[in-house]
């Protein structure tokens, strides 16, 4: 799951779509193991203080926002809908057992096609697709009962603006993104994020009953760790780096890389607690970071970095060097990720997400 993003431009751009070996549904296990690490803290939330007695309409609505293509969003919706039967059950409801319908939200450019085409045939929720991004307002005021987002919300809406400008110390020139970066420019990502999610709550808490529950599982920078030492940073510059090496041997304009900037922020706990308490419209009934359970067990190999990076990368890239560069640009990047792997495998024990379940007032 996770791809509602925007490029400089505002334009759109989804994850690598259909089947195929640089698609997204095969190459999405590092964010299915992420949500997976989740999946008690979501369960609990939704047995504790999700109040399915205050719901009298029928069917009982559920969302993934930032869906992708699946198969993520498939398991953690099962496991979503399966947790809700057993609240019911638990508190003798059984004869007031709604039907459940999921919508499954992201940009239009999403591939839609894969998404239903790879839907579980034994399922216990009637599906829809809700096309448009979650930057705004989705579904019709009080009308969802429970929403769910994984590693989506780290995407801005665009890119800072003061990014792109000669004359502004937040000018990112030679690197693709804030980490590694001078102040000004992290100082602009975290602005453009906390316009991003006043925008987001304020359209979840028009959208969710009184007493609906939003989870979100989301990139998050521990408390004393610079971001250029958690997983998506080192990443990040690496791939930085080799897009300098192409424009060195003249494969690619430097200007080129002077004006790209990915527009994804991973937000400290406390910037997220200010966000939802200046919002005022939700409680915090739990949020905190979460750590994998399996960290550096199996480190991830350079091969399999890069893969995972170009799935959800290569569209935004290819839009704006062209298509042509792809197989060498992560030719190169899966090279350094070998060369660099000491440090992408001390990058996981500093990786975090942050969890949170918010309840609508």
């Amino acid at each position: 799951m996770s791809n509602n993003r925007a490029a400089t431009t505002q334009q759109s751009f989804a994850m690598n779509g259909g089947d195929g070996p640089h698609s997204y549904l095969n190459n999405s296990n590092l964010q299915r193991e992420a949500t997976d690490t989740c999946r008690t803290m979501i369960e609990e939330a939704i047995a504790q203080k999700l109040d399915v007695k205050c719901f009298s309409s029928n069917p009982l609505r559920l969302v993934d926002l930032g869906c992708s293509v699946g198969p993520n969003t498939f398991i953690a919706m099962q496991h979503i809908v399966e947790a809700v039967e057993r609240k019911y059950l638990e508190q003798g409801l059984k004869s007031q057992m709604p039907e459940f319908q999921v919508f499954f939200n992201d940009l239009a450019a999403n591939d839609f096609n894969t998404l239903f085409a790879s839907l579980p045939t034994e399922r216990r929720y009637f599906a829809c697709g809700v096309p448009g991004s979650f930057h705004g307002r989705l579904f019709p005021e009080s009308s969802i009962h429970f929403m769910f987002s994984s590693h989506a919300l780290h995407w801005l809406s665009k890119v800072p603006e003061e990014l792109l400008h000669k004359n502004s110390p937040a000018w990112n020139r030679g690197r693709i993104h804030y980490t590694s970066a001078p102040d000004a420019v992290s100082h602009a990502y975290a602005a453009q994020f906390d316009h991003d999610m006043e925008i987001f709550l304020n359209a979840r808490a028009k959208e969710l009953m009184v007493g609906g529950i939003i989870v979100i599982v989301m990139a998050a920078l521990p408390d004393g760790i610079p971001a250029s030492q958690i997983p998506s940073g080192v990443m990040f510059d690496l791939l930085g780096a080799s897009l300098m090496d192409m424009a060195k041997a003249g494969l690619i304009n430097e200007a080129q890389v002077d004006s790209f900037n990915l527009p994804v922020y991973a937000a400290p706990l406390e910037q997220m607690t200010d966000l939802v308490k200046r919002n005022g419209c939700f409680t915090i009934e739990r949020m905190e970071l979460v750590y994998r359970e399996s960290k550096l067990v199996v480190p991830v190999s350079g091969k399999e970095c890069g893969m995972h990076v170009r799935a959800g990368m290569e569209g935004i890239i290819a839009k704006h060097f062209g298509s042509g560069i792809i197989d060498e640009l992560f030719d190169r990047f899966s090279n350094k990720s070998v060369e660099f792997s000491h440090q992408l495998e001390s990058s996981q024990r500093e990786g975090a997400q942050l969890f949170a379940a918010l309840r609508r007032k």
